[in-house]
C-alpha cells in the first residue's frame, strides 16, 4: 500500500502533535483511496524530504514552512496549501466579535474578517458545484469562474492590510493568505488538486479521538504498529468496507500466501487490497 501511495499524483499530508503523520490520496482522486499513517521522531523538513524522495506530484498541506522547503529542494514536488486554514483566523475573529457585539450583530458583519469569510465562502460554494466533473472539465471551470474570485480576494487582502491593525486574528488571517498566496493558487492549475486538505483533517480525527486509549503505544515499535493498523482500517473505511469484517477476511486469507518459510510476496496481494473488486460482500458496507 505504501508503494501505491507513493505513486499517486496528489498527496494529502497532515502532521499531528503526536508526531504520527497522515498521508493519503486526494479526495478528488477516486480510483484507489488510500490512507497511510507513519510515525516519525520529529517534524524537521528532512523527514518529508527523504520520505518523498521518489515522489512526483502535488503535496496538499497546511502552511508549515517545512513543506515549502521540501518544494524548494525537490524539483519533482509542488506544494499547495489549504483554503480551510486560510479562513480559520477570520472565523475566530468573527466569533470573538459576535460575542462582544451580541446586541448589534450587524456591526460584526461589517468587519474585515467577516468580509474575508464571505469571499472565501463564495469560492467554496462555486467550487462545490464542480465536484462531479472530470479533472479536465473542473480545471476549465476553475480557470473561467474561480480564478477571477481568487484574484479579487488577494487584491482585496492587500488593500485590507493597509487599514487593519497589525495584531489580532484578522491581521493574522490577512498575512497568512498573503504569505501563502503562491501555494493557495496551485489548485487553479490542476483539476485533480483539492482546494483544501480537509480529507486529511477528517482522517487524523479518528486517531486523535481515541488517543487516550493508545497510551500503551509507548515505544517506537508500538507507534509503528498503531500506524500500520490505522492505515489498514482507515483505508478500508475510505473504500466503503466494514473494517472488522475486512480484518477478519484478511487474517483468514493471508496465511494462504505464505511460503514454506512463512514469507509473503507482497506483489501477489492485489486481490486482498481494500479496493479489490472480488472481496466478499460481507466485507462491504451495505448500500443505502
Amino acid at each position: 500500500m505504501r508503494h501505491l501511495c507513493r505513486s499517486l499524483k496528489i498527496r494529502l499530508v497532515r502532521t499531528a502533535r503526536v508526531i504520527c503523520g497522515y498521508i493519503g490520496s486526494g479526495e478528488l482522486y477516486t480510483d484507489k483511496q488510500i490512507v497511510l499513517y507513519e510515525y516519525q521522531k520529529g517534524r524537521d523538513h528532512h523527514i518529508p524530504l527523504e520520505y518523498y524522495a521518489d515522489f512526483k506530484g502535488v503535496l496538499v498541506t497546511d502552511g508549515l514552512s517545512q513543506y515549502h522547503l521540501v518544494e524548494r529542494k525537490a524539483d519533482s514536488i509542488k506544494n499547495t496549501n489549504c483554503w480551510a486554514h486560510a479562513r480559520r483566523a477570520f472565523s475566530d475573529a468573527v466569533k470573538a466579535a459576535s460575542k462582544d457585539l451580541k446586541d448589534n450583530p450587524e456591526i460584526a458583519k461589517q468587519s474585515v474578517a467577516y468580509q474575508a469569510l464571505l469571499r472565501i465562502s463564495g469560492i467554496y460554494k462555486l467550487e462545490g458545484t464542480f465536484k462531479d466533473l472530470s479533472p479536465e472539465a473542473r480545471l476549465n471551470e476553475r480557470q473561467m469562474n474561480i480564478k477571477p474570485l481568487v484574484d479579487e480576494y488577494f487584491a482585496w487582502v492587500r488593500n485590507a492590510l493597509e487599514t487593519t491593525l497589525p495584531k489580532g486574528k484578522t491581521a493574522e488571517g490577512l498575512n497568512y493568505s498573503l504569505n501563502q498566496e503562491q501555494q493557495l493558487r496551485v489548485f487553479l492549475e490542476d483539476g485533480e488538486v483539492p482546494k483544501d486538505n480537509s480529507a486529511s483533517e477528517r482522517a487524523i480525527r479518528t486517531f486523535c479521538v481515541g488517543k487516550k486509549n493508545w497510551l500503551f503505544f509507548d515505544s517506537i515499535k508500538g507507534a509503528d504498529s498503531g500506524a500500520a493498523i490505522y492505515s489498514i482500517t482507515e483505508t478500508a473505511t475510505l473504500n466503503e468496507l466494514r473494517p472488522y469484517k475486512y480484518l477478519e477476511y484478511l487474517f483468514t486469507e493471508l496465511p494462504k500466501f505464505c511460503d514454506n518459510k512463512r514469507n509473503i510476496d507482497i506483489t501477489k496481494l492485489d486481490s486482498l487490497m481494500q479496493w479489490a473488486t472480488d472481496l466478499p460482500d460481507e466485507c462491504r458496507k451495505p448500500r443505502r
